[in-house]
């Protein structure tokens, strides 16, 4: 019984200690559990800066306030600041300050109501996550979960968390940008007075409302900044003169540099803080251009520009200005034209090029046909509507004539060519190449102005030995690279041919003295609705675009008038740079026709001795250099017998298709067609005639006259002898007769004709046509 008496009061001691360590346990765990481990569940502005962490501009949050991203520290200013104004026993307590609480309850029953909190900015902070109703119950809480805060963060950590979330009037929040708001600079560069106006507002955020209560705000600070001084924290002339300055007025509109990066990362990266590639100098002068510039294109009803500077070496994006005056809606100016589909007109004759050169299709002075064409109805004209029967393909790309690039892509192959855009990221193309055919050249296709800049950005990069990848415009973002078909000897090669790009008709590069080297090249759209214009140095790439975001067309909108300018100011503004070294070991010797730009051929007098791509070695040699046999005056030709009778001498003869000769002979007066052959002493085998108008088997659309009338078709012919007389037959049926100018305009029925020219020497040629009347 003794035993049992004994055993009874233990066992029961032994549960009361289990259920109270128990219990203990619980309330530890809820302790340490009970805050959240995500304080702020509040959206936040999206906040730009520039490379250096100069403010560009930022987005107002989702809830309507201006609560930029927490910052990690607070400014030593404000933090003095503070300090002295809401809890100067911060760096003393566990989160609650026992005294601080006593004496407000004092204070509240002495007024009988409350004026005073006795929070330490711990419970502040608690406050301000929870942002509940004040009640004692709450006040509670909020003092327990202090203390846990005071276990989770370092005192510093909590002082950010307070600064970045305090209120500070209307829909200002936190520090950084109540900063920007009332005194329009980072907090970083705040004054003593600017400081202490910002810490007395959380208390009465109300206060700072333009000139409502400010003789009430203006003695807190100046209260504040008397305490500073009392405890030797600023010295007697820091105090005076933080007494002088005046309180801020109207909040202060937040900077508008680089509008539309500054919108693009908004939507890329919401309510986030981006440090951005972009030099904020740079951006400004930039935007400066662009903005004298369309002061002058607004009188020609030109709206909008555009204009992206990247640096080669990182394809890092230094400018972005995707338009002007972004707060004008209604001329367009909010469309990020460096993100905007656009078309092209010539600005991807380059790429051609390269890609022709790279794979053997041509050496880089190869003469391509300048001739009247029709391709299946599809019928493009140079820019100044002439014809120069042939021009070397270089020439023809820096002077950016249409015809000999359209002729080279058909040659190359338009699906190559679209895959060669697709996987180089120069346009998305999202329908098939057989959509847009030989017109993919000349501006059928749409692309960025962004891509495009960094596509010659790239080129640059490949001759530098670097990688090829999309542009950035985050400091802190490493684009991966992609797979590039570009080849440090082709580059070379098109930026020595669009390097010193000369066009009197439009501008004169060499005139600028101030300029450069510089790669670049101009497009125009068709209907006159974009001007384009990029260049490139070792150093930047440099792409700009004017015209109208609504793709209204105006008569003098052409890339090298408008947007070629543009591009010149710009690279005027950058630092200049040595032009890059030629790869040699990327190339081969080889001999080359002067006259024809092949490969030295059996007949080729005049030739150079130069570097080519190993692959241009499988280029045809010159098919244009023949061997005649003339008399001794050499007025004539001669057959080999007679040859064998007389004197005679053998010439190298350069000798063009007829069609191309009789426009390439205006404008090269050295040209000389062939002598005739001697009477009796041969006949020529050579065809002495060629269509210029149609060619081959040809469809073409022709519209009808206002009353309903077919339109009359004009075909066009070129014959070698200047006196030949030719006979037209259509259909078999005779029709007329031409000397000297073979061109014939008839009026002809809907469908398929056949033509026929008949020389007086018996020579003939023939084409189908097919006729449709739209």
């Amino acid at each position: 019984m003794f035993n049992l008496v004994i055993k009874l009061p233990f066992k029961h001691t032994s549960n009361r200690k289990k259920a109270i360590i128990s219990m203990l346990a619980l309330l530890l765990i809820a302790y340490i559990v009970c805050l959240p481990r995500t304080l702020f569940r509040v959206p936040y502005s999206t906040v730009v800066t520039d490379r250096h962490g100069e403010l560009l501009g930022a987005r107002i949050a989702a809830d309507e306030q201006w609560r930029f991203p927490a910052c990690d520290t607070v400014p030593e200013k404000l933090k003095e600041c503070i300090i002295a104004f809401e809890d100067r026993y911060f760096y003393r307590h566990w989160g609650v300050n026992p005294l601080a609480m006593g004496r407000a309850m004092l204070q509240n029953f002495r007024e009988k109501r409350v004026i005073s909190g006795g929070s330490t900015i711990s419970m502040q902070v608690v406050r301000l996550s929870r942002n509940n109703r004040r009640t004692i119950a709450e006040k509670i809480i909020e003092s327990i979960l202090a203390t846990r805060l005071e276990f989770r963060y370092s005192k510093n950590k909590i002082l950010s968390l307070y600064a970045s979330h305090a209120p500070f009037g209307g829909n200002v929040v936190g520090l950084d940008a109540a900063a920007w708001r009332y005194f329009g600079h980072s907090a970083n560069k705040l004054s003593w007075a600017e400081s202490a106006t910002l810490a007395v507002l959380p208390n009465a955020p109300a206060m700072l409302h333009l000139s409502k209560n400010r003789q009430a705000l203006l003695q807190k600070r100046n209260r504040l900044l008397k305490r500073l001084f009392d405890k030797q924290i600023i010295d007697e002339m820091t105090y005076s003169l933080a007494l002088e300055e005046k309180l801020p007025g109207e909040p202060i509109p937040l900077p508008q540099i680089a509008p539309h990066a500054v919108s693009r990362l908004h939507q890329t990266n919401r309510g986030e803080m981006c440090l951005s590639t972009i030099d904020r100098a740079l951006q400004i002068r930039v935007e400066d251009i662009l903005e004298r510039w369309n002061n002058e294109f607004r009188e020609s009803d030109v709206r909008n520009m555009a204009a992206i500077v990247v640096d080669v070496s990182t394809n890092q994006v230094l400018a972005y200005c995707g338009n002007v005056r972004f707060n004008d809606a209604n001329s367009g100016n909010q469309v990020d034209v460096i993100r905007a589909e656009r078309s092209t007109g010539s600005i991807l004759k380059p790429f051609l090029y390269h890609a022709a050169l790279q794979e053997g299709e041509i050496l880089p002075h190869t003469l391509l046909p300048d001739i009247p064409v029709n391709i299946n109805g599809f019928a493009p004209q140079n820019f100044n509507h002439q014809f120069e029967g042939a021009v070397p393909a270089g020439e023809a790309v820096a002077r950016s004539l249409n015809i000999p690039l359209v002729s080279l892509l058909r040659a190359y192959s338009v699906p190559k060519f679209y895959d060669f855009l697709k996987q180089n990221r120069i346009a998305s193309l999202p329908q098939s190449s057989s959509h847009y055919g030989l017109s993919l050249i000349l501006g059928g296709a749409e692309a960025k102005l962004g891509d495009v800049t960094v596509a010659y950005s790239n080129m640059a990069r490949t001759l530098s030995g670097l990688a090829t990848t999309p542009y950035s415009l985050l400091l802190n973002e490493t684009p991966q690279a992609i797979r590039s078909s570009f080849q440090a000897g082709a580059v070379w090669q098109v930026f020595d041919a669009i390097k010193e790009v000369n066009r009197p008709e439009e501008i004169d590069w060499r005139a600028i003295s101030s300029m450069q080297t510089i790669a670049w090249k101009t497009g125009t759209s068709y209907g006159f609705r974009d001007a384009w214009a990029v260049g490139v140095t070792p150093k930047y790439a440099v792409g700009v675009w004017v015209g109208n975001a609504s793709g209204e067309g105006k008569p003098n909108l052409v890339g090298a008038r408008t947007a070629g300018p543009v591009l010149f100011d710009v690279f005027n503004i950058l630092p200049k740079s040595e032009w890059f070294a030629m790869p040699e070991q990327e190339f081969v010797v080889a001999e080359i026709c002067r006259q024809s730009g092949h490969l030295k051929g059996r007949f080729c007098e005049a030739v150079d001795t130069t570097l080519i791509l190993p692959n241009g070695l499988h280029t045809p040699s010159c098919p244009y250099h023949i061997q005649i046999t003339l008399s001794a005056d050499e007025r004539h030709r001669l057959y080999v017998s007679c040859a064998e009778t007389e004197s005679s001498v053998s010439k190298s003869w350069f000798l063009l298709p007829p069609a191309w000769a009789w426009y390439y002979k205006r404008h090269h007066p050295d040209y000389q067609s062939l002598p005739p052959f001697k009477p009796g002493c041969g006949e020529d085998s050579r065809q002495p005639m060629q269509f210029i108008y149609p060619q081959g088997n040809s469809q073409v659309q022709l519209p009808k006259q206002l009353d309903g009338s077919r339109s009359a078709i004009t075909f066009e012919l070129a014959h070698s002898k200047p006196n030949a007389t030719v006979y037209w037959h259509i259909d078999r049926e005779y029709i007329a007769a031409t000397t000297d100018f073979h061109t014939l305009s008839v009026t002809l029925s809907d469908g398929q004709h056949h033509i026929t020219a008949v020389d007086d020497e018996g020579n003939t040629v023939s084409c189908r046509v097919d006729l449709r009347f739209l």
